[in-house]
């Protein structure tokens, strides 16, 4: 499923302008104090999985835009941080499990983030955080399912395509840098497919606003990188544009999914 933008091409200057609207550093997040916000923040910790990967990856290339190498280790310091608050939160014994495990992953993956980026090691960094972002995942599908309510699995839903514009750009810089392994392309192109149909879900969920729907729509925009992306047979690699973008989406997201979370108050 392709996410449409318009029938007509978008001009340079609209393009170059998306790329200007927001830079991101790391996502704050007040105390957690409802079960939405404990969903939001959860999600937020997928994003953080994918974010690492990308960071590692842009620190190991010498990338001077958005100073990866800072980023990762504030990033490392937010996942800490999310994890004591959610066990502050909440004392069900499937979350309480379910953190216990993401603690369990995050320790020796902390340790390698920590060390110089080694090309050698990215390979296997990437499926060691998919094994984490499964295990962040299954928390936020715990959460959402305690809310029992449409609101939460929206809030799940918006926040999961924070998550998926870092795993696209974290996919994009290991190709960048060469790391050799068959299954990028086949899980960049699973997360662009994903991130389209869930855009539709919400444009068309009931819950969107007029506020959302204006966010929403400047994601599309920011996304049109992905797609001229996966279009290109050049080779032509561009992964300063792509960061830009995917941070352009993650700042946009975290605000649909912030307005998502906070509908009932």
């Amino acid at each position: 499923m392709k996410l449409i933008i318009s029938n007509r091409k978008i001009s340079p200057l609209l393009m170059s302008m998306s790329l200007l609207f927001s830079s991101w550093s790391t996502l704050s997040f007040a105390t957690v104090s409802t079960i939405e916000d404990a969903i939001n923040v959860a999600g937020k910790q997928r994003m953080i999985t994918q974010r690492l990967l990308k960071d590692y990856a842009m620190a190991g290339m010498h990338m001077d835009a958005g100073d990866p190498a800072t980023d990762l280790k504030n990033n490392i310091q937010e996942f800490d941080d999310i994890l004591a608050e959610l066990r502050r939160f909440s004392s069900n014994s499937k979350v309480q499990a379910s953190l216990k495990r993401i603690q369990s992953l995050w320790e020796p993956l902390k340790a390698t983030l920590q060390k110089t980026p080694d090309k050698s090691t990215a390979g296997q960094l990437q499926i060691d955080l998919d094994k984490l972002l499964a295990a962040c995942q299954e928390n936020t599908r715990i959460l959402t399912e305690i809310s029992g309510n449409q609101q939460g699995e929206i809030v799940g839903l918006s926040g999961r395509q924070r998550m998926l514009s870092q795993r696209m750009a974290a996919l994009y810089m290991l190709k960048a840098w060469q790391v050799a392994q068959r299954q990028f392309g086949e899980k960049l192109s699973a997360s662009m497919e994903e991130f389209a149909s869930a855009h539709q879900q919400l444009e068309a969920s009931p819950l969107t606003t007029k506020e959302i729907h204006a966010l929403l729509s400047r994601v599309k925009k920011s996304y049109a990188w992905f797609e001229m992306m996966g279009k290109s047979k050049s080779g032509r690699m561009i992964p300063s544009l792509i960061n830009k973008s995917a941070n352009n989406i993650l700042a946009d997201m975290d605000k649909v999914t912030a307005l998502y979370a906070n509908l009932k108050k």
